[in-house]
């Protein structure tokens, strides 16, 4: 990425070598990238069901979305919302893994003013429901990309700015800020270098990314411990009947030591979700030797 402010090819050396940024780990106990002689300890989650439906399709939770309307106060934080989610979470015996802003591809972070307040919002709400990450999402209008595949510099600078005061409320409510988007690699390497923040993560999509013409399996190996969270898709087809390549894509995941959740993001090719996330779920079980 070309612009100013950037880091130089010595100072990115220095910092892949390094794993990236190591200030703040403490605060989360054992990372869930922490090398491990033990099996992987892998959970498996999706987007693309409610927590009973997940119930029924055998997962180990689901990831929530923190609102679908553009209000000054997103869903996830009115705390009647939240208090449904606890009771559908107590029936279940099922936990929610994560939170999605998604309301931020339509008013992007970089440019909406509410958008520091939905995340402080999404924050508390992720806090209150034990889920220890939140997609901080930069597609459609709110892509880093312009049509041309460039870097949007201005928008990457007040994204920088907003996410490092951000960073400290996530660190203290125990979350991390997972931003997704289409750069590469080496391109979110250098926003989380600019931020400066190990409470930012990428949480990374092998579909978008193969999608995209990244190399999945190089780009886990280089990114590390820097991915708090994975989204599973090959859509519209089952796992593994399209064209991400699952198994180098484990096999990099296996060799960074990850350990959290997988989650589906998966279209339902025959039509019936429950039935279509337990074998999207027994896909990636097998897949790391878990079934």
């Amino acid at each position: 990425m070309q612009e100013s402010g950037g880091i130089n090819r010595r100072e990115m050396l220095r910092y892949l070598a390094a794993g990236g940024a190591a200030a703040g780990l403490a605060a989360f106990g054992r990372p869930a990238w922490a090398k491990s002689s033990a099996t992987l300890q892998l959970r498996v989650g999706s987007y693309m069901v409610d927590l009973e439906e997940g119930k029924r399709a055998g997962l180990d939770g689901v990831e929530v979305r923190g609102g679908r309307v553009a209000a000054d106060r997103l869903e996830i934080g009115d705390p009647a919302v939240r208090e449904k989610y606890k009771q559908q979470m107590r029936e279940t015996g099922l936990p929610i893994s994560s939170v999605t802003v998604g309301v931020l591809n339509s008013y992007p972070l970089a440019s909406d003013p509410r958008g520091p307040a939905w995340l402080e919002q999404s924050i508390e709400g992720a806090k209150d429901l034990g889920a220890k990450v939140i997609l901080v999402a930069f597609f459609g209008k709110g892509s880093l990309l312009d049509e041309a595949k460039q870097v949007k510099k201005r928008d990457v600078d007040v994204v920088v700015e907003r996410l490092k005061a951000l960073a400290p409320r996530a660190a203290d409510a125990g979350v991390i800020l997972a931003i997704e988007n289409t750069l590469s690699a080496r391109q979110n390497l250098e926003v989380l270098h600019r931020v400066g923040h190990d409470c930012v993560r990428v949480y990374y999509d092998v579909g978008n990314t193969t999608n995209e013409g990244y190399d999945a399996p190089a780009e886990i190996r280089l990114l590390k411990d820097r991915i708090a969270q994975f989204h599973f898709k090959d859509n519209p087809h089952y796992l593994g009947e399209g064209k991400v390549p699952f198994p180098a894509i484990a096999d990099a995941i296996r060799d960074i030591g990850y350990r959290g959740w997988i989650v589906l993001e998966t279209t339902s090719p025959s039509k019936d979700k429950v039935a279509d996330a337990r074998r999207n779920a027994a896909f990636v079980r097998k897949l790391f030797g878990m079934a």
